[in-house]
């Protein structure tokens, strides 16, 4: 199917799709199947915004096949890989449906759900989220690691994020122009959404295992993707750090007052043992522990206080050339290359 240029400029849509791609060729064709019945099967307009985080398969040039079938697939391609995340913003800087839908190019998740997702958008909630009531041929490991992880995040924040969740939802324009104005370059964008408050709600669906492929978060990413939203989103880390320091200045002080009883009874022991074990579980416990956490803290200022962009385009595909999302440098938008 084929939509002509000047219905596409006449005709603005009323939903965008931003899905970030990175080595994915072997599932866009698929992705794009799936996704145009979805589209036509909307109550309003609608476009599809690729964002190629700088594959290397061929991904880029099979999207811009795919623009040439159905101009309504847009691509803005970034200069290098960036990152799950700030491809998944720099798609949402982009989009201008009155909602938007964020969802990935592994057929993880279902286009055919965006359908309910609008439905709910309709009944008046900014952000519809999906929750994932069973994931398909996922490890024991990771289903067990992910369900303990969204436990306790949700026990060391302060804002309500919703369990069992990933970035696949809908988000209203106005929570949209709010999460696109906080600029942190460790981005946690489910926590962000839920941290903008309006009306939400969940969408439960069957998360599918990937239709080709590989997953490109390794288990460095992914760790490094948790402790983003961690820190992101809770100084607890910090606090139980102080509380781990008290404890271990507690145990410390039991040995010194053990050591004293042993002289003062006599009882044999091994000369100096005390003090080391004093001095190595006072000194290295906390002060290795503590300054491990703030380290992580200080890390994230250190990003932050450098102000640079959150990502360089070096183009746009079926995309009208438009002023960069917060062109204010100091606000580390994204800026055309």
């Amino acid at each position: 199917m084929t939509v002509g240029r000047s219905t596409l400029a006449a005709v603005p849509p009323e939903y965008s799709f931003v899905v970030p791609v990175f080595n994915e060729r072997e599932t866009l064709d698929e992705l794009y199947r799936r996704l145009v019945p979805v589209l036509d099967g909307l109550d309003g307009p609608a476009e599809v915004v690729f964002v190629d985080d700088g594959s290397t398969d061929g991904s880029y040039e099979l999207m811009l096949s795919l623009h040439e079938r159905d101009e309504r697939f847009k691509l803005v391609r970034l200069s290098r890989n960036f990152g799950h995340q700030i491809a998944l913003t720099a798609g949402l800087d982009h989009a201008r449906g009155n909602a938007v839908v964020m969802m990935d190019a592994d057929l993880q998740d279902p286009p055919e759900v965006a359908l309910e997702l609008a439905k709910r958008w309709r009944e008046g909630y900014a952000v519809v989220y999906a929750v994932r009531e069973r994931r398909e041929r996922e490890t024991r490991t990771k289903l067990v690691t992910a369900k303990l992880y969204y436990r306790l995040l949700g026990r060391l924040t302060d804002i309500d994020i919703p369990r069992d969740t990933g970035d696949f939802r809908l988000v209203d324009r106005r929570a949209l122009r709010a999460m696109t104005s906080m600029r942190e370059h460790n981005r946690y964008l489910r926590g962000m959404s839920a941290w903008v408050g309006f009306d939400q709600t969940g969408v439960q669906y069957v998360r599918d295992g990937r239709y080709a492929g590989n997953s490109k978060f390794s288990m460095r990413k992914m760790l490094r993707f948790a402790l983003d939203g961690l820190v992101s989103f809770s100084t607890a880390p910090l606090r139980l750090t102080l509380n781990l320091g008290f404890l271990v200045s507690v145990v410390a002080f039991l040995l010194g007052f053990a050591a004293i009883l042993v002289k003062v009874f006599d009882v044999y022991a091994v000369p100096g043992w005390a003090s080391l074990v004093v001095v190595i579980a006072l000194l290295g416990g906390v002060q290795l522990t503590v300054l491990g956490v703030m380290g992580e803290y200080v890390a994230q200022i250190h990003e932050e206080v450098k102000r640079r962009p959150l990502y360089l385009v070096r183009d746009r595909v079926g995309i009208a050339d438009v002023e960069d999302p917060l062109p204010d440098p100091a606000l580390g938008a994204g800026h055309q290359w």
